[in-house]
Parts: structure tokens; sequence; C-alpha cells
């Protein structure tokens, strides 16, 4: 029997303590609190690691301090377009969602493509079509509204630019899960609401399985970051190669998967777990909103570097 292990990640990036209040940074680790309990529940009471992922990544989602779900960023056009995935390492099978819109749980949008299709990824008008066939919950435009995301736009568009969600100490953050359950079954989900006054449907690496989002029976990996990086570095994937290839351990390879990022000039962070419950949250920037707890040990809630 093998060790659980869970761990959460909420975005990573430029997150300076020197800007952040008390008041914020106690919401930040409530959300992370919130969701490592749900995750961890299901674990504890002898659940799979496919549905501790779901349960964790579902919880973040419903945070509206997150860049995913209820508190997804604003496309160019003032819209939500939404990315999520999901792979259970047990079968090496994946199912993910891209640029769907209304969608209250993308993550569960995503595990319904794995278990219901013969396909992987379904984008734009055909996944939201898929949505309302699977019957999930959907809310209308004013449930993924808040104020600062929408100034949060305007400032973008002001400034021209397209910015990452995770580019101040503010609401923010793709959001992701991975485990391990106490038959060694890994899994990892991932979610995000994309980048600030993104333009031309453009699509980053969380539903791109192995650039965002991996798993299989070494390990499983969420990751946050600069997308395009990830992608042309396919990093999730990367992590699990190099435990293979090279017959290192899971934190090795995640710190040479995170050197290799830095050396393209990419930005961000993972979190990865392998089959023994062995736990492992690189980045290469200021801070990275994460959490993690195994059996045996206490549940741990960090932000800064």
């Amino acid at each position: 029997m093998s060790k659980c292990a869970l761990a959460i990640h909420g975005g990573a990036g430029t997150i300076l303590r020197s800007l952040m209040t008390p008041e914020l940074e106690e919401q930040y680790r409530s959300g992370l609190q919130e969701a490592l309990r749900s995750g961890w529940a299901v674990l504890e009471s002898g659940g799979t690691s496919l549905d501790a992922v779901e349960a964790a990544v579902v919880s973040l989602e419903d945070c509206p301090l997150f860049n995913a779900g209820r508190g997804s960023v604003f496309t160019h056009e003032g819209k939500t377009e939404m990315d999520a995935c999901v792979m259970d390492g047990s079968r090496v099978r994946a199912g993910a969602v891209a640029a769907v819109r209304n969608v209250k749980n993308p993550v569960r949008l995503a595990r319904l493509v794995m278990e219901r299709t013969e396909h992987v990824l379904l984008a734009g008008g055909g996944a939201d079509l898929f949505a309302e066939e699977a019957e999930v919950e959907l809310r209308d435009n004013t449930y993924f509204y808040t104020d600062f995301r929408w100034k949060q736009l305007e400032e973008a568009i002001e400034t021209g630019r397209v910015q990452l969600d995770h580019s101040a100490p503010k609401p923010m953050g793709t959001v992701g899960a991975v485990a391990c359950d106490k038959n060694g079954r890994l899994a990892a989900g991932t979610s995000t609401g994309g980048m600030t006054n993104k333009k031309f449907g453009r699509i980053g690496d969380t539903a791109i399985v192995g650039a965002g989002t991996y798993a299989d029976g070494l390990c499983a990996v969420s990751c946050t970051g600069h997308g395009e990086y990830f992608m042309r570095g396919v990093t999730a994937y990367d992590v699990a190669a190099r435990m293979r290839y090279k017959g290192i351990s899971l934190e090795d390879a995640a710190s040479e998967t995170i050197a290799h990022l830095t050396s393209t000039g990419g930005e961000g962070g993972l979190i990865a777990v392998d089959g023994n419950g062995n736990i492992t949250l690189p980045f290469n920037c200021e801070g990275m909103y994460r959490a993690s707890i195994s059996t045996g040990s206490d549940p741990a809630i960090e932000i800064y570097k």
C-alpha cells in the first residue's frame, strides 16, 4: 500500500510579500487550505487519486481569488475562455477542454471528455455543445464577473499588453492538483482562465497533455507559468521522461526540468508526486501559491520562496 499524497497550486509569478496585505494573504491561504482539505478527504476515505484531484481543483475553480472557473480573467472581447485538463496515470488516459465559456467547473468537463468520448481535447463551440449534452453545471456571464478582473482588462487594453494572470500579487492563478492514492495510482489536473486581454483564440499549456498536465505510472505533474514556454518544452512530460530515461528521483527530475525551463527564458513552476507519495514543488520565480499533504505529515501551505 502506498503513502497517500496530494499537492495543489494556485499560480506562480511575481508574488512579493512586500506587496501583499495580511488580509489578502490570509484569503489566499484559506483558499488553498480549503482545496487541500477537499482533495485530502477523498484520499483519506479510500477514494482514487483522480477523484481527489478533481475535488481539489473544483474547490480552486469556485474561489474567485484564482484565475480558473469563477475567477477567470477576461479576453480582449471581455469574455471568459477557460481551459482544463485531467489525466489518469493508472490508465494513461486524458481529457481536456479549451476556450470553453459559461462552464462552472471546466475540470469536470475535461474528465467527461476522457470518460465519455473517444477524444482527448475538445475546444470552443464544440466543447460548449458537449457541455450542454453532458449536462454539466453552467453559469451566466455575471457569475464570472469581478470588478478586479474587469479593471485588469481595462488596464491591459490601455497599455496594449497581454498579461499573465500572475503578474502581480492580486487575485490570480492557474490552478492544479496532483495526487497519489493508497494503491499508488497517480492523477493530475489543471485549470485556467488564461491571459488577460488575450486575442486570436490563444490557448496555453494547461489543456495540452504533456505541456501543462501529465500523469503516468511514474509521476503526476501540473504546471503553472508562461504557457508558451511550457508548450515548447513539453514541461510536464519532461519530468516523467527524465525519471524514466535517466533513472533519477522525482525531485531531481523536476529540478532539472525547471532548470531547463529557466534556460529557455520561461518563468513558472510545477507540482509533482510519484507512486511512493513523494512530493516536490519547484519554481523559478518570486513565489507560487502551493500546498501539500501526505500520510503521516501535516499540511503545508506556502506562497513565497
